[in-house]
């Protein structure tokens, strides 16, 4: 089961036909500086915005989808170098916008949108530049910083590149003789299969060394994100690293305070959890690759289609509505399913303005690549309610609210597991593993990337040297402090942070995963109260980016400003380890 990407263009000469498009649209955007103020170029220059906006991420997308197909074509990656050329192209070209509109002021805007109602979807995002005044520069230190826009992005190419492009998977022999090649795709399933314990240390290895081996690099590499992180905080006058990330959608910094305080200070759950693990496998040491191993004696493989399908009748009891959108989100052509050579790790879904968005998966069987698949069409369904509801300009949502969508999915495939559980003692075992380990995957193990990423954009700020050493030092410290383990015992592991690709791609979203994952909790308690209310949670999936993020989840009925949500995260996973207590001793 393959992607379709003739759905986005018919042939390789379609998409270069509107790479020059768009080269030339680019160019003409210099016809509109200083001329902002006119009504008549007004309208003009925004409609140029919206077509060039569709086109552009469209483009974008298809290179990209292309790429994460095979990175080692290197036709398919230079396409995504032409694209990100012309986004530096447009960042120089557009870098005047900003400080013009800033100048025209907030009053003659808002009288020239009040005009036109084609001009009304752009309300808020005059309501966010204006908001963020203080941060934006001249025209001619706009057009200086966006020169090296391209270059800011270097970092996250070259530590893909090492990590998948140029990375060569290990061959291993296992103790029965059997000759395995363990990838970044399938070597959780090789450790959860494995009763073995020198087999599960040679497989966990054959990953890890390779970030051991280029630690010096890897640690350059985070080194000049880190740097590019605090050029931007200095050049746009932020307080910090944090702060420049999280000015823009409004999210107050206690949110992500109040997450690592609540976390750090409620991590007793987890070592009670490793602890009976520890006892229920007898294993001498609970080493962190150990965590794949079921508690359960259950060897349940799926397949895709047998994954799907208990993701639709998981949502059975919801509005039509719903379920339309979630066949449509796994349409055939739209889902690429399994491993590949040279195929991107992980999942993710990715959608383009005004585009069917497309689902990248690994698929290897097991029941937790059954939630990925229900966890990816969450993020599918969200565009396409999204798509659907709001223009152009308020389409995309924010990454603080995607993973609403997800993990909401999550959440009820998980009742329906062990509503129709057959009701054996390894049956509820194995889902109580799943849900505990959703949460301790989700909320705890993310946080602790988040409360890292502030540790190492601390130390950066203060000018402290970043070398392998010192970022491994902090994952050691964060390991002993949430888990009680000391990662120096596993070859390999102190170097997890190279081995995260969200701290190089993308810093600082990790921790959104923790806090949707609370906000999801509670509205999918809502919805389990009375299924009426999922109302409130398609509403705040149709919503878009139409208000900061914040508000919109406080609109659905969850504020995420306070401790409560991630307070009641922690209540939810005690009561499911008392559960579990009891199961086990049956």
């Amino acid at each position: 089961m393959k992607w379709k990407l003739t759905n986005l263009y018919a042939s390789l000469e379609a998409w270069e036909k509107d790479y020059e498009s768009l080269k030339e649209t680019i160019k003409s955007i210099s016809e509109y500086q200083g001329k902002l103020g006119d009504y008549d170029t007004f309208v003009k220059y925004y409609e140029l915005q919206k077509e060039l906006a569709v086109k552009f991420l469209k483009a974008y997308q298809y290179a990209a989808l292309t790429f994460d197909l095979n990175r080692k074509i290197t036709e398919n990656g230079a396409r995504v170098q032409q694209m990100a050329f012309l986004h530096a192209e447009l960042q120089k070209a557009t870098a005047f916008e900003s400080p013009e509109l800033l100048a025209i002021g907030k009053d003659k805007l808002d009288e020239f949108i009040s005009k036109n109602d084609l001009l009304k979807e752009y309300k808020f995002s005059v309501e966010r530049l204006f908001r963020s005044q203080e941060h934006v520069l001249n025209t001619a230190s706009e057009s200086l910083l966006a020169n090296y826009a391209q270059l800011s992005s270097q970092g996250a190419e070259v530590y893909n590149a090492l990590s998948v492009s140029d990375k060569t998977d290990k061959e291993v022999t296992l103790s029965n003789g059997e000759v395995i090649t363990v990838t970044s795709g399938n070597y959780r399933s090789y450790l959860a299969d494995s009763d073995d314990k020198e087999d599960r240390r040679i497989i966990f290895e054959a990953v890890f060394s390779n970030y051991q081996d280029f630690k010096n690099a890897y640690a350059s590499i985070y080194n000049t994100i880190l740097q590019s992180d605090i050029a931007k905080m200095k050049s746009r006058n932020y307080k910090s690293s944090l702060e420049s990330y999280l000015h823009g959608n409004n999210i107050p910094l206690e949110v992500y305070t109040n997450l690592v305080e609540v976390a750090k200070e409620n991590t007793a759950p987890l070592k009670r959890y490793y602890q009976m693990r520890k006892e229920y496998l007898g294993l001498d040491k609970h080493h962190t690759y150990d965590r794949f191993m079921s508690l359960a004696d259950s060897t349940t493989k799926f397949t895709y289609e047998e994954g799907v399908d208990l993701f639709f009748k998981s949502i059975a009891h919801l509005s039509k509505d719903f379920q339309d959108k979630a066949h449509s989100a796994l349409e055939e052509g739209y889902v690429d399913v399994y491993e590949g050579e040279g195929k991107q790790t992980g999942a993710y879904s990715w959608g383009a303005l005004n585009e069917h968005p497309f689902i990248l998966l690994n698929f290897d069987g097991t029941l937790n690549n059954v939630f990925t698949t229900a966890h990816e069409a969450g993020h599918s369904m969200h565009s396409l309610f999204a798509g659907e509801t709001q223009p152009v300009a308020t389409q995309n949502y924010t990454i603080f609210v995607a993973e609403i969508a997800s993990t909401f999915n999550e959440h009820n495939l998980l009742d329906y597991f062990i509503k129709n559980a057959k009701g054996t003692k390894e049956d509820k075992i194995s889902l109580l593993q799943q849900s505990i380990d959703d949460i301790l995957g989700t909320f705890y193990r993310q946080t602790l990337f988040a409360a890292y990423e502030l540790e190492a954009h601390r130390l950066a700020e203060l000018g402290e040297p970043i070398t392998y050493e010192v970022l491994s030092n902090i994952m050691v410290d964060l390991y002993k402090e949430f888990y009680d383990i000391d990662i120096t015992e596993e070859n390999g592991k102190e170097f997890v942070w190279a081995y995260i690709p969200h701290l190089f791609n993308t810093p600082f979203y990790v921790y959104q995963y923790a806090t949707s994952f609370a906000a999801s909790l509670k509205l999918y308690e809502l919805v389990k109260e009375d299924p009426k209310n999922i109302e409130k949670h398609i509403s705040l999936l149709r919503a878009g980016g139409d208000d900061y993020p914040v508000h919109q989840v406080k609109k659905a009925g969850v504020d995420l400003t306070s401790k409560e949500p991630f307070k009641a995260v922690v209540n939810r996973l005690n009561t499911l380890l008392d559960e579990l207590e009891l199961a086990i001793k049956e």
